[in-house]
């Protein structure tokens, strides 16, 4: 059906123009033939189930619908077309044909046989429909046997899933180009048969650029050639004096295919390029964003050095593609952006060892709230002094915790985090933090930080621990750590929380009595000593820290730690003075008591 279509398209305006013998045996049979297979194809139109427009894989196959909606689209244009004038016309020549050459009507006739027969090329729109068709069948079949062919399978085990997608995207694009150019050469083709076609309905005059160039006589196929660049020429904006019009009907002609064939080339290449654009969409977002920055530079008037560090931050933050990943994420429903968010911080899960035993929903809720954020080496991340409004989590880079009087105290990497003890104290931070190499983290507000905490007590009471075990680390505010029997029972709580948690999960299967296993539960968990722990200020990873400990009270905390510092701890004035060697007196960030109910683990 296809290739018949095709045929007629190309064939039909050949045989009209440049041939006269148009009652021949041969090409009545060849349009006798099309004719009848459009006109069955219209009737198969009305018995073809079509899709459901509310729902998509629906396929509605009730004759009434269907003979509606096609006689709303495309059936007229279907029917003009499919006509059957070779059937008209060999019945009216069997019957009139004599008395008609007799009174010399014969030529007239002829002509317009002619004009009827060029009704066929409404047989595009069906060409159009079947093309689109086919572009979509042919997607489809490959997106399935991208998933279930063993070719593909391989394909994507040896080059990747993202070369697989970027060659459909190829191959689909160049399908579009291919077919656009099709169209294109069709219409010139059109417009080089229109060309010859006017002189010889007009008896080819004597000022007709057919008979200028002296072509009325010879070969068809010569005929056509220069038909063909005059058209083309009009089309594509050149060789407009190749051909100038001496008569009236050729400058109307030249006008319409000058209008028609530039309009067509225009349309042509604006879609390609649209299409080739379309390709790697997110490589041209960047190179626009980064065109607005480099004039927004030049607009400020940065200096060289400045412009120079947003560029490299914007080819590390991004690398070359730009996506709106808030807006993509926004329009996904709540499960899909869960789904979507752990996928992307899979690494930073898997590499984060206070993720390891969480418990999965803690994780998704601290996942979710992420932002993720890039750092150059050498940006200070966080300000020793500040207000602390964010932890951060590190995916990628070094960072060093750099202390007061400039020293390095440790340096953290992959899969630590830090600044979490602002967040539980509502202090200042105690240190800075620097980006020793480019830094590709994930902070966490003190608005998300709280709101998960608040649904995973359990989770605050492992933090504030781990919080002060580094802190009597790094030698900062040794007299909280007094409380550090009691925060490391409550660690062990929280081990023995997740494996009873397992256990019961599994002996409640197996005994029906839920309610004694409850209590077994609740028995083994240990109580707190105490019923007031303290909110503890910055978190700094402790891996590459030894593993001893350090038990420091009130009363004797400056004789005990005067190798490091002398400090006290007053917790009715909640403010710590730290003198120095030189005898300067410095003010530390306040540690306030936790002002809220204490976290029990009785269950």
């Amino acid at each position: 059906m296809l290739l018949l279509l095709v045929a007629n398209l190309i064939v039909l305006p050949v045989a009209i123009s440049f041939f006269n013998d148009d009652l021949s045996t041969r090409w009545i049979a060849f349009n006798c033939l099309s004719d009848t297979i459009f006109i069955l194809d219209i009737i198969v139109n009305f018995r073809t189930g079509i899709m459901n427009p509310d729902l998509p894989e629906q396929v509605i196959l009730d004759p009434k619908q269907i003979a509606r909606q096609y006689i709303r689209s495309w059936f007229f244009l279907d029917l003009i077309s499919s006509i059957p004038l070779d059937y008209i016309f060999l019945i009216f020549n069997q019957e009139y044909s004599f008395h008609l050459l007799q009174a010399g009507r014969a030529l007239r006739i002829f002509r317009f046989a002619k004009m009827l027969s060029l009704l066929r090329l409404l047989r595009l729109s069906r060409l159009v429909r079947y093309v689109s068709q086919w572009e979509e069948v042919y997607m489809q079949s490959l997106a399935s046997m991208r998933v279930t062919s063993g070719i593909f399978a391989f394909i994507n085990r040896l080059c990747g899933d993202s070369d697989i997608h970027k060659f459909l995207n190829m191959a689909s694009v160049f399908m579009k180009i291919f077919n656009l150019i099709c169209m294109m050469l069709l219409i010139g083709h059109w417009s080089g048969c229109l060309q010859f076609l006017v002189p010889m309905l007009q008896g080819f005059p004597s000022n007709s650029w057919v008979a200028i160039n002296e072509l009325k006589d010879v070969w068809w196929m010569e005929q056509y050639s220069w038909s063909l660049f005059k058209a083309m020429s009009h089309m594509l904006c050149i060789g407009y004096g190749r051909f100038p019009p001496q008569s009236l009907t050729d400058m109307w002609l030249t006008l319409l295919s000058m209008i028609s064939g530039a309009t067509c080339y225009a349309l042509f290449l604006g879609h390609t390029t649209n299409l080739i654009q379309s390709l790697d969409s997110s490589r041209r977002q960047y190179r626009e964003k980064l065109k607005q920055v480099e004039e927004y530079m030049a607009y400020r008037k940065l200096p060289r050095d400045l412009r120079a560090r947003i560029c490299d931050y914007f080819e590390h933050r991004y690398q070359g593609k730009f996506f709106d990943e808030d807006a993509i994420l926004d329009e996904l429903s709540e499960k899909l952006r869960e789904d979507v968010i752990n996928y992307n911080c899979r690494s930073l899960v898997a590499s984060v060892p206070f993720f390891a035993k969480a418990d999965i929903d803690f994780v998704n809720a601290v996942v979710t709230k992420l932002k993720y954020e890039v750092f150059q080496p050498g940006d200070i991340i966080i300000k020793e002094g500040t207000i602390g409004n964010k932890m951060y989590f590190i995916q990628e880079g070094i960072v060093d915790i750099v202390m007061f009087n400039g020293e390095v105290a440790t340096s953290l990497s992959d899969g630590s985090y830090f600044g979490e003890i602002c967040l539980l104290t509502n202090a200042r931070r105690t240190a800075s933090v620097r980006a020793e190499t480019y830094c590709n983290l994930f902070s966490l507000s003190v608005e998300h930080f709280n709101a998960v905490l608040d649904q995973y007590p359990v989770m605050r009471r492992t933090m504030e621990s781990i919080a002060a075990e580094r802190l009597n680390k790094i030698g900062k505010n040794p007299s909280l750590v007094s409380q550090r029997e009691d925060l490391q029972t409550d660690l062990k709580a929280v081990n023995e929380l997740i494996t009873m948690s397992t256990m019961s999960a599994q002996s409640l299967s197996e005994d029906s009595d839920s309610e004694k296993n409850m209590l077994t539960i609740k028995k083994a968990l240990p109580r707190p000593k105490s019923e007031t722990c303290f909110k503890l200020g910055p978190i700094y990873n402790a891996n590459n820290t030894d593993n001893a400990t350090t038990k420091s009270s009130t009363n004797d905390n400056t004789s005990s730690n005067s190798n490091n510092s002398n400090t006290t701890y007053n917790p009715s004035n909640t403010y710590i003075n730290d003198n120095t060697d030189n005898g300067n007196h410095r003010s530390t960030p306040q540690y306030r008591p936790r002002t809220h109910s204490t976290v029990n683990l009785k269950p």
